[in-house]
């Protein structure tokens, strides 16, 4: 009675995890698709809870508290600007808790084995007796079952320790804590392809030996993977690393789950590992990137010298920009990660419903890697009530800048720069990016003339048409909100 309960809760769980990954997609069913995920992962805790094996509950809700008001505690503090951080913390979390499972499986394998005289399974049903849970499935396996169940382990270890080491780098060069240029050891990807074969030697030596040795060498070679691949990887490429980590706390997850005969883990971990792997392959498709590149930590250097940036930036203050948008009947915003560090989203927002009362079609453009985490930009004005209908994707709206009469753009760099199409030494050399240098005007909202968090000049800065916009963009909205009524 309890498995099947159990088992009818986690379909329904299951259920509820893919409607409310097929509902963050869009922004309008966004809402909806959290609240299926909670409602999803509080059957799963129940169900678990009270089914088969389960012990110690009181202990388990404790810690399930403690946990929540930890978590509430941290991402009630979190700015916007430290969501991809507070995203990378969370999946070393995920990474940590695969390796502890991995070796508890270890451990409990060898307690059920120790219960046998001659140490082998399947355990006959008198000494089998009283075991539940985890115990009991251990009890009943063949031989074969055991190298399978070993091998399932031993990957949700290592990817689990991957994931681990490599989110805590990638928090570090999130947060600035850890330099953001590619850096590798001497040895390079050597390093890396030496510590993948170690892995694979002692996980035929584990398979071999049932001995705990393998399984630590395996973990410590791991560990290091996961920090020297991060640590390879330059500051430009982390929206895609964070994806990436999402999709291997996925795969550890997973293989948890076959380790466990938990199907709801498996499922949840195929449904993140996927999502993950899709994702980032969409955000190297968008940067031009190889996927297999950006992973290994290939990418990073020109093909030769940069092509040099003529002219001088020209500066316009609040009273040039006001005017100009009133002259103007369309108008394209592009928002980046400088008004997230500056919150100028609401700012922004009212800037566009006072332009949209004067009659005025105003825009926005998002860039698929805008910000430092998938769809930043997005919530950013989701937060401040700005309409889903005029928030629009790259493919959707590069075409309408020949016949726009002012862009703004408020913090970006990259997503914009001609360079890409220019000049095919540039580091985003194929980079497909925002033209908004064809429209009639172009407004740079910047704090100075530094060229960013990726350290690539931008020739859109220096075009005759461009003119910056220097300052805190929050402030300097605040000066233009007061000259547009």
């Amino acid at each position: 009675m309890e498995l099947g309960f159990t088992t009818a809760v986690y379909v329904v769980a299951a259920v509820l995890f893919i409607l409310s990954l097929g509902g963050l997609s869009g922004q309008e069913s966004a809402k909806r698709a959290v609240w299926y995920g909670i409602v999803g992962m509080a059957l799963a805790v129940f169900a678990t809870l009270i089914g088969p094996g389960a012990g110690l509950w009181w202990l388990s809700v404790i810690l399930i508290a403690a946990g929540g008001v930890i978590g509430y505690q941290l991402a009630s503090k979190v700015e916007m600007t430290q969501m991809p951080e507070l995203v990378a913390g969370m999946h070393a979390l995920v990474g940590l808790a695969a390796v502890f499972v991995g070796f508890n499986a270890h451990f409990e394998l060898g307690n059920v084995m120790a219960m046998s005289p001659d140490g082998t399974l399947p355990l006959s049903k008198d000494l089998a007796k009283g075991l539940e849970g985890f115990a009991a499935l251990l009890a009943k396996k063949t031989p074969v079952e055991i190298n399978i169940l070993r091998v399932e382990a031993s990957l949700g270890i290592w990817i689990g320790a991957v994931t681990f080491t490599g989110s805590v780098i990638a928090y570090g060069k999130l947060s600035g804590k850890v330099t953001s240029a590619a850096t590798k050891l001497p040895g390079g990807h050597a390093l890396n392809a030496g510590a993948a074969a170690i892995s694979l030697v002692c996980l035929i030596w584990y398979l071999n030996s049932g001995s705990l040795l393998p399984l630590l060498i395996l973990t410590i070679a791991a560990l290091f993977i996961g920090y020297h691949l991060i640590m390879g990887i330059g500051g430009a490429d982390m929206p895609v690393v964070v994806s990436m980590l999402n999709s291997y706390s996925g795969w550890a997850a997973a293989a948890i789950g076959f380790s466990l005969g938990n199907d709801l883990l498996i499922v949840v971990g195929a449904l993140v590992g996927s999502s993950g792997a899709i994702l980032s392959y969409i955000m190297c498709k968008a940067m031009n990137r190889s996927f297999v590149s950006v992973i290994l930590g290939g990418f990073g250097g020109a093909a030769g010298p940069a092509m040099e940036v003529e002219g001088e930036q020209i500066a316009i203050d609040a009273d040039g920009v006001a005017t100009a948008l009133e002259e103007a009947d369309s108008i394209i915003i592009i928002p980046g990660y400088g008004m997230a560090v500056a919150q100028a989203q609401q700012n922004v927002a009212e800037l566009t419903r006072r332009l949209r009362a004067k009659g005025k079609t105003v825009r926005f453009a998002i860039h698929p890697v805008a910000g430092r985490l998938p769809g930043h930009m997005n919530v950013l004005l989701a937060e401040a009530k700005v309409p889903y209908d005029i928030v629009l994707e790259m493919d959707e709206i590069n075409e309408d800048f020949p016949e726009t009469d002012v862009s703004i753009v408020i913090g970006s760099n990259d997503i914009v720069n001609p360079a890409a199409q220019e000049d095919p030494n540039s580091p985003i050399a194929g980079m497909p990016v925002l033209e908004c240098w064809k429209s009639k005007q172009v407004f740079v909202s910047k704090r100075g003339q530094g060229t960013g968090y990726s350290g690539i000049e931008n020739p859109l800065f220096y075009k005759e048409n461009t003119r910056m916009f220097y300052g805190d963009a929050k402030q300097s909205l605040d000066t233009l909100l007061t000259m547009i009524n």
